[in-house]
């Protein structure tokens, strides 16, 4: 079956009203930075739950996920299984705090524990992190819209950027949480109608899917060995545990939605809802590769020769569903791409802000303060959202770089885990003895990212390695330090 008139409609329909939907927030946003960057913290509970589900999801999970599953087993949703650990996290120790502060940035209390130093490092970090993010999410979503369409990458490339940014811009982050609630509920329903035609399309019934899937192993989480070389079912859990606590405890796109709820309690009630969420919607995600195997062993006359692992999924959406589904999917598709593309640009404009521009710049009075921090606003998302398709353009025509991207990323990001559990765990610090910390880490980062040096431990570890080295560092010189002044002190 190929595309028709009505998925067309249907998928245009989608991605211009959200768009519209979007840029329907204006007037709210621009009454000041409180309204632009944290919506007055005025925003319902389920829609920031929503917010905080659709941020974990990308087009890289919409395909990735099933591709995974395809050629593989269900290894992947371990990492699922640690969200409840994050969240627990985030509802006891990280929402009272942020909240406690009062900014809307993340790295406000990294400044308040060891200086504008490692304010300035993490802000850096995450911004190089949200434009490459950018430039990257864009490209995985042209790449299965041209294989379905046949549109021109870098067209779609351009077009999904500069829409997306239209109502980033013109709404803040009314826009994008609203959107993103919209485009998480889409996302839900398409990826449920692939799961149930998949499961009652099968020639036998659905009892031959599952035969198919249990003879090929096709159900297991992954093996129970200690290797550290390959991601066991362990070593893909403590990944998914120190990412998680990464996510929601100093990435600004979390924190940041921990702002616009109405209360502490109802930012706890949203965090744990969008995490928890996120669970049973990437099992359904990892089922549907499954059900893709199960569905293309039985009628392998139906799956053209070198269609394979992350490209299944996109060919059983555009040749597999009945007319009108498919323009839904191929919607939820896109809301996952937008989504991403939209929290990218509001964070790092917000970033830029507070951590940058009001640390240097005092305005002349109220209203030309608010007018500057506006123009600001605007203008950063502007340049984030331009920079972040010039990425994405870029990546088309450079062999590799996507795969050196995901390594640099794992470099920029290193160090600010680590500095927010050492802050944490130590009430005073010298600011030398973390500096040291966040170099041992990244050394180790880096060795471990590095291809040359041709690390014995999995990827994943990474950043497991990188943070513990950089607590452990700065906790025990912080004790060093501290015993050597109560010595002096003593004599």
């Amino acid at each position: 079956m190929e595309l028709t008139i009505l998925d067309y409609i249907v998928f245009f329909v989608f991605v211009v009203g959200v768009a519209l939907f979007g840029c329907s927030f204006y007037k709210s946003s621009k009454k000041g930075t409180v309204a632009f960057t944290k919506a007055e913290g005025k925003l319902p509970s389920w829609v920031v739950g929503m917010s905080i589900f659709a941020t974990f999801v990308s087009s890289i999970s919409f395909l990735g996920l099933p591709g995974g599953a395809y050629t593989g087993n269900w290894n992947q949703l371990v990492f699922s299984l640690s969200i409840p650990v994050a969240t627990f996290l985030a509802a006891k120790v990280f929402i009272p705090l942020y909240r406690g502060i009062g900014s809307v940035s993340a790295y406000q209390y990294i400044e308040m524990k060891f200086g504008y130093w490692a304010r300035c490092y993490v802000a850096v970090c995450y911004l190089l992190t949200q434009v490459c993010r950018i430039g990257s999410i864009l490209l995985l979503l042209a790449i299965p819209i041209n294989t379905m369409f046949g549109w021109d990458i870098a067209t779609v490339i351009a077009v999904t950027g500069i829409l997306t940014l239209v109502y980033s811009v013109l709404g803040g982050i009314s826009a994008v949480v609203w959107t993103d609630a919209i485009q998480g509920i889409i996302l839900i329903v398409g990826a449920l109608v692939c799961a149930v035609l998949l499961t009652f399309s099968m020639p036998e019934g659905p009892g031959q899917l599952f035969e198919i899937a249990a003879a090929n192993g096709k159900f297991s989480l992954g093996s129970l060995g200690l290797s550290l070389s390959e991601p066991t079912v362990w070593v893909v859990f403590i990944y998914g545990i120190f990412m998680n606590m990464q996510n929601y405890g100093v990435d600004q796109n979390y924190v940041q939605r921990y702002m616009t709820a109405k209360s502490t309690k109802e930012a706890v009630k949203s965090t744990l809802f969008g995490g928890l969420l996120y669970i049973p919607v990437s099992l359904v995600f990892v089922y549907i590769g499954t059900a893709l195997f199960s569905y293309y062993t039985a009628q392998p006359d139906l799956l053209p020769a070198g269609v394979e692992g992350d490209k299944v999924f996109p060919y059983y959406i555009v040749h597999g569903l009945p007319t009108g589904l498919t323009g839904l999917v191929i919607a939820s598709l896109f809301s996952a791409g937008m989504s991403t593309v939209a929290t990218s640009i509001n964070s790092s404009a917000t970033i830029v802000l507070t951590d940058f521009y009001e640390k240097f710049h005092k305005g002349k009075g109220d209203n030309d303060t608010r007018k500057a921090h506006m123009r600001v606003l605007y203008l950063t998302s502007a340049v984030v959202g331009v920079v972040g398709i010039l990425i994405g353009l870029a990546m088309m025509k450079i062999e590799g770089i996507l795969d050196a991207w995901w390594k640099l990323s794992s470099i920029f990001s290193g160090g600010m885990l680590g500095l927010l559990l050492l802050g944490l765990a130590c009430k005073s610090i010298r600011h030398s003895n973390a500096i040291i910390a966040v170099i041992a880490g990244l050394l180790v980062i880096i060795y471990m990212s590095i291809p040359v040096f041709d690390s014995p431990f999995h990827t994943y570890l990474t950043i497991v390695f990188g943070t513990t080295v950089i607590f452990l560092v700065g906790f025990i010189l912080s004790r060093i330090f501290k015993v050597k002044e109560e010595h002096t002190t003593n004599n």
